[in-house]
């Protein structure tokens, strides 16, 4: 579980602003087709997501989180999870 949360500097001119979410959005997509987002949830009220993500090893996770454009602004949580005897 990957959990991210993004804090733009309040500085940053409304353009650039703009061309980075874009970008964020195309990375994303890309992501999402190759199977590495498996699942994202918007946290409301902020720039925040929290998603099930797949990669090869902590190695690969870590390339693909580190690829978005927002990286350098961003908070990032990775859980490990595993299954649950319980679930459905």
């Amino acid at each position: 579980m990957v959990r991210l949360e993004t804090d733009l500097p309040p500085e940053m001119p409304e353009a650039a602003r703009d061309d980075l979410l874009a970008a964020e959005r195309r990375r994303g997509e890309e992501l999402v087709r190759a199977g590495t987002i498996e699942h994202l949830w918007r946290l409301p009220g902020r720039l925040a997501n929290v998603g099930v993500w797949q990669a090869a090893d902590p190695d690969d996770l870590h390339t693909a989180i580190g690829s978005l454009p927002l990286w350098r602004w961003m908070t990032v949580r990775v859980e490990a999870l595993a299954t649950h005897p319980l679930d459905p």
